[in-house]
């Protein structure tokens, strides 16, 4: 099951595509049926998260955090995905594209994170991948 929480309420975001979104990625790694949630929030949440577990003073854009196992109820827990959506906003147009691809972008960056891919090892080349291909079938839908 994916939930996704929007927390935030300044930004309108398609959370149907993002669900969608999740799904292919869910589908593309042959993750068999995990529990997944996506939190949408704003820069205080993901300063005091990354405070708490980046020691970082500061907002960021996308923290992952993996779980990767079965819970008492018998259900795979995939892990948790929290996305800044005034850090994303201002990303999104230091970069020239719309705020809806950038907070795709992360999802994907967040997904792969839950996937055991990081930084320097697959992670920037898996993205590339992914990021073409929902780019591709995005622009077809």
């Amino acid at each position: 099951m994916i939930e996704i929480l929007n927390q935030q309420r300044r930004y309108d975001i398609d959370t149907n595509r993002l669900q969608h979104l999740l799904e292919k990625l869910i589908h593309t790694y042959r993750i068999p049926d995990p529990e997944v949630t996506l939190a949408l929030v704003n820069d205080k949440p993901m300063t005091d998260l990354n405070r708490r577990f980046m020691d970082k003073d500061a907002p960021t854009d996308v923290l992952s955090f993996p779980i990767r196992d079965k819970g008492p109820d018998g259900k795979y827990y995939l892990g948790d995905i929290i996305i800044s959506v005034p850090y994303a906003a201002r990303q999104s147009r230091s970069r020239g594209h719309a705020l809806q691809q950038e907070l795709e972008f992360l999802v994907i960056h967040g997904l792969l994170h839950l996937q055991s891919f990081e930084h320097s090892k697959g992670l920037e080349e898996e993205e590339d991948k992914i990021r073409a291909r929902w780019l591709k079938e995005s622009h077809e839908l």
